[in-house]
């Protein structure tokens, strides 16, 4: 007898749509990749800009000009790599669909061979083929066969905007320790002030991800921490020896 046949209270259904994180990963990746480099290169150079002894408005300039060539940087080789993804997954498609017109019965096969190695049965991997063969057989190869889903699928554009935002938006605080600190204190200043927005970045893209902070936090903040320090001890290297 089922649950509320003898008068007993029924909870009231719980909604079984789950909250997924895989339809940001594309300018989830890009802003990540953004505002941690715009972190790390920038406080890395002020910090060995500032140990070579230099004078602050040279530190300054450094870092306005890290921030802005950076940005300018990520923009271009962003667009330029998500453009050659996007590229091949057109190729691809394009390959798909010619074979879906000359061969439909390979294609067919090749769909229900693929539901076989799943796990269905023969017999329901075929129906299964029958139905999106019939309803959108492109639409079924590029998912089933290439991997090719609308969440991950290649946004050029995308990428390169969000990537040069969040550097930007990264570099500018290293920038703006460095403007606001004495030149005597400006390396622990900027290097503390970085540190933080790493762990906050670190955090955020976490919590972003579906995934604990704790070891995303701790991944940045030690790269950050090894790429200052081997920036820092290169100008003071030179920085002496000049």
């Amino acid at each position: 007898m089922r649950p509320g046949e003898r008068g007993e209270a029924v909870a009231p259904p719980r909604p079984h749509h789950a909250v997924h994180y895989i339809n940001r990963i594309g300018w989830l990746r890009a802003a990540v990749l953004g505002a941690n480099d715009g972190i790390v290169s920038t406080a890395s150079l002020l910090t060995g800009i500032a140990a070579s002894g230099a004078s602050r408005d040279a530190v300054l300039l450094s870092g306005i000009a890290a921030l802005v060539a950076g940005a300018m940087s990520m923009a271009a080789g962003e667009y330029v790599s998500v453009s050659a993804q996007s590229d091949t997954e057109r190729a691809d498609l394009a390959k798909e669909r010619r074979a879906i017109a000359q061969q439909p019965e390979e294609e067919w096969a090749e769909l229900r061979d693929i539901y076989v190695e799943r796990g269905l049965s023969p017999d329901l991997a075929a129906q299964v083929a029958d139905q999106l063969m019939a309803d959108d057989p492109l639409g079924a190869h590029a998912r089933d066969e290439l991997g090719i889903l609308e969440a991950t699928a290649a946004r050029p554009v995308q990428a390169a905007l969000t990537s040069a935002a969040t550097f930007a938006a990264g570099a500018i605080a290293p920038v703006l320790a460095a403007a606001f600190s004495p030149a005597s204190r400006a390396i622990p200043i900027v290097a503390i002030t970085s540190l933080l927005c790493l762990a906050l970045l670190g955090y955020v893209g976490a919590r972003l991800g579906g995934v604990k902070p704790l070891r995303s936090v701790a991944r940045v903040v030690f790269w950050g921490v090894l790429a200052m320090a081997v920036t820092a001890g290169v100008g003071g290297l030179f920085g002496a020896a000049i």
